[in-house]
């Protein structure tokens, strides 16, 4: 679950990370009053769920309130890759302007099993291409998670990226703030982009993120209440309400899948064999046929699909239930979208028999039900 900036800013408050002053509006006319209060030089900030927001018009600074209001009559209604702005953060502009930008996050690297601390010196907009022209540029330290941030590691990094040693001190206490609020909130990031050096010679966070770990919510009620429906796709909205894990990508073939590794194997083969993956959907490991229906309808909500894959291991999940599903889908959602079932495990000779007289193809392997589907989207028949 993404946090807006302003939500991400306030939590890094709490555990002693510098933010500007800032409110937020939805209303011009409220922009123009908050601005006012906050001295009249304030950055008008669209808040959103996706990057680019500074690239795409979304962030403006204003040197006094009529300018702020003007600013936000213009972003408030945007569209930033989709999504329609609905609230703007009005902070007032960094003491002195900016000395320097710098990019801090804390995550977790999977591969080496424990949070790691990202910084540098190149901080902006364009970290991304950092990472990939520069990734020199780019310092890491990991977190023993029984100790803590150490300040020998904080020291590292202020030394890499060239900090002034009177300001080691204050960085090092940012670090700890932003690792403190990764780890009491359940966050799966916590990233600030950037973090300056004011005109005035000391560090704020101007920006910054906070994505949580959804299978933590149960425990953070109160992070849980922050969750803003209206920036969710409502197909992945209805997938969560139905227990469903479900992202939509950019391909036509869509997938629907039981198992979080079995869904990236079967987008890995689709990809394989030259097609695109309309989404990851992994109805669970004990699917009901109300769960599969509801996950083939949203399928089948893309306009962009072309063919669909289901690809099920019955193990707790069974074949029949899926089957059952499936035909209740078609049922509510009439369709000639060409469909590929592959059943193994559980129940899935009973599934196959109930899906006989079905107009779908059916397959014995993976490999061979990803062909299949690929040939489909590509009107190819039933190769």
């Amino acid at each position: 679950m993404n946090l807006h900036e302003y939500q991400a800013k306030r939590l890094f408050a709490e555990h002693g990370v510098p933010i500007p002053n800032g409110q937020v509006a939805n209303t011009p006319t409220s922009v123009r009053e908050i601005a006012r209060e906050l001295g009249g030089r304030v950055v008008v900030k669209a808040q959103v769920h996706i990057g680019g927001r500074g690239k795409a018009g979304g962030v403006k600074l204003a040197n006094d309130p009529d300018a702020a209001e003007a600013w936000a009559e213009k972003i408030l209604g945007m569209d930033i890759k989709g999504y329609t702005v609905g609230k703007v953060l009005i902070d007032q502009q960094a003491p002195g302007g900016i000395d320097q930008e710098i990019y801090l996050a804390v995550l977790i690297d999977r591969a080496v099993r424990r949070p790691m601390i990202m910084a540098s010196a190149a901080g902006g907009m364009d970290i991304e291409q950092v990472n990939e022209e520069t990734p020199e540029k780019i310092f890491r330290v990991y977190v023993e998670p029984s100790l803590g941030v150490r300040s020998y590691q904080t020291t590292y990094l202020a030394h890499a990226m060239g900090f002034p040693k009177e300001l080691w001190r204050d960085f090092h206490k940012i670090v700890v703030g932003l690792y403190e609020c990764f780890r009491k909130n359940d966050a799966s990031l916590t990233e600030v982009n950037p973090l300056v050096i004011t005109g005035e010679g000391k560090l704020m966070a101007v920006d910054g993120k906070v994505s949580i770990d959804d299978n933590a919510l149960f425990r953070q009620p109160r992070l849980a209440e922050m969750r803003d429906l209206d920036e969710e796709p409502p197909s992945e909205r209805e997938a969560r309400l139905a227990g469903i894990n479900f992202i939509k990508l950019d391909g036509n073939i869509g997938c629907m899948v039981n198992g979080a590794g079995l869904a990236m194997t079967t987008m890995d083969v689709v990809k394989l064999y030259h097609g695109e993956p309309a989404n990851f959907l992994d109805i669970g490991g004990g699917a009901r046929s109300d769960q599969v229906a509801t996950a083939i309808k949203l399928i089948l909500s893309d306009p962009n699909v072309k063919a669909v894959l289901i690809n099920i291991f019955g193990g707790i999940t069974r074949g029949d239930e899926v089957a059952r599903g499936i035909l209740a889908a078609l049922e509510q959602v009439k369709t000639d979208i060409p469909m590929v079932v592959r059943l193994a495990g559980t129940n899935a000779h009973e599934g196959l028999e109930i899906l006989r007289d079905a107009d779908m193809v059916t397959a014995v392997t993976l490999s061979d039900a990803a062909q299949k589907a690929v040939a489909l989207a590509k009107g190819d028949g039933q190769s």
